[in-house]
């Protein structure tokens, strides 16, 4: 049974008082008595309170939720500010705020008081832990009288979605093999390092052979100047992330699927900070295809596709072989994988043909080598293993596991934290503290 008060979100909670005052008031027309009338006038008076108290919750209780970025990194502390508000005559005594957030490891229910014509304010602050979209609220208020007769619920249904981008870590010695130029990476094998045709000239740079100057064109504007040749450009990077669950390990933050999310974060950005053009290819439940741009707005465009993307039945064969058509000449093609399975490297070996220049990043488990740092052995019946078979193509291939990024200097996350440093006089100054961010409301 719900019995409402004709005011939104009141209901009668406590059904014996009503009852207890309708029965002694027909005691008192059947059998008139002096202390059915002090009953009455006791019980009725108790619920003539409670109709009114809690009608003065319903009518002037308000509650605020703010927050200050509207997206954030793992690692990166969020947090939230909290306004309640009564300005009815009658004091909230307790109020009990439930949140229905949906972020891993935050919750900013609590139970709380409001005096009468006042408010109070209290932050929360809390870490991201997990890549992903999430939404803060919606929320729910519980009140009512100090006798527990009635019950205000208000629902205040807004919500901001979160967006948790994955980390950008500092990666070891990681060389990319690129595509049509020497002395970067892994070289490609019988291949020139430079044309015999020259297309331009540029200014001359620390570094440049003497054998490129151009010495009519140094002469004649009193500087020096070297040829530009053709058949050298940098090619774009396609990074491609293998999210096959069928040859994922581990679980949680451990798993080499995030630890693979985080690579091609961090990889990404290296990239385009680089001057690179970037592009990513990823098929989890969702395919996540990106062409090879440039700039910030590519920066963000692949961290946002990083950050949704999950774990789904596509293999690594079926990646390149939809990124055939698309894969041009002179190309850096990056594959971040967990798999051990060797057949798609026959699928690698035709895009190599047709001028693709791959690296690959193996993903392990820390478990998945021995103490001594030796790789395991195969069996005698598997043949090569799959680092044998990518050194003897001359593909460069590194094994990254998860205890490579737990490094200190690798921990993310900086917004809306203090870091601070000691001078040598003892004194303690802070050397990071956070954005001054606008608050925004749910």
């Amino acid at each position: 049974m719900n019995i409402k008060l004709r005011c939104p979100g009141c209901k009668l909670k406590n059904y014996w008082l009503p009852i207890l005052v309708g029965a002694v008031f027909i005691l008192q027309l059947i059998s008139p008595y002096r202390g059915w009338v002090i009953l009455l006038v006791g019980m009725g008076g108790l619920l003539l309170l409670s109709t009114v108290w809690v009608r003065s919750l319903a009518a002037h209780l308000r509650f605020t939720r703010e927050m200050r970025f509207g997206w954030a990194q793992v690692g990166d502390r969020l947090v939230e500010r909290f306004t309640l508000a009564n300005g009815g005559k009658l004091p909230a005594l307790w109020v009990e705020i439930g949140d229905q957030s949906t972020m891993p490891g935050y919750n900013a229910s609590r139970g709380t008081g409001v005096g009468a014509e006042s408010s109070i304010r209290w932050h929360k602050e809390s870490v991201c832990l997990r890549r992903g979209l999430f939404y803060l609220g919606p929320t729910c208020l519980k009140t009512g009288d100090p006798f527990g007769v009635y019950e205000v619920t208000k629902t205040y249904a807004a919500s901001l979605p979160l967006l948790v981008l994955p980390p950008i870590v500092p990666l070891p010695a990681i060389e990319v093999a690129p595509g049509g130029r020497m002395g970067e990476g892994t070289p490609r094998l019988h291949t020139l390092e430079r044309t015999v045709s020259a297309s331009s000239v540029r200014p001359y740079l620390p570094g440049d052979s003497q054998r490129w100057i151009h010495w009519k064109t140094s002469a004649r504007r009193d500087a020096l100047f070297v040829r530009s040749f053709d058949g050298t450009p940098a090619g774009d990077w396609w990074i491609l992330l293998n999210m096959d669950r069928h040859v994922q390990s581990g679980t949680g933050e451990d798993s080499t699927a995030e630890v693979g999310v985080i690579l091609a974060a961090s990889l990404a950005d290296r990239g385009l900070r680089a001057g690179k053009a970037v592009g990513l290819l990823a098929h989890g439940k969702e395919l996540a295809w990106l062409p090879p741009r440039e700039g910030a707005g590519q920066r963000w465009e692949i961290l946002r596709s990083l950050a949704l993307v999950s774990q789904g039945p596509r293999s690594l064969s079926d990646l390149l072989d939809r990124i055939r058509p698309v894969l041009r000449q002179r190309d850096s093609l990056v594959i971040i994988t967990p798999s051990q399975d060797r057949t798609w490297v026959e699928d690698l070996l035709t895009l190599m043909r047709r001028g693709a220049v791959p690296t690959v990043l193996q993903v392990k488990e820390p478990r998945s080598a021995d103490p001594e740092g030796q790789r395991i052995q195969p069996d005698e019946d598997a043949g090569s293993t799959l680092e044998d078979l990518l050194t003897q193509w001359g593909v460069a291939h590194y094994t990254m596991t998860r205890d490579l990024l737990d490094r200190p200097e690798a921990r993310p996350g900086k917004q809306g934290q203090w870091q601070w440093k000691v001078l040598g006089t003892g004194r303690v100054v802070p050397v990071h503290q956070p954005a001054d961010a606008s608050w925004k409301a749910l």
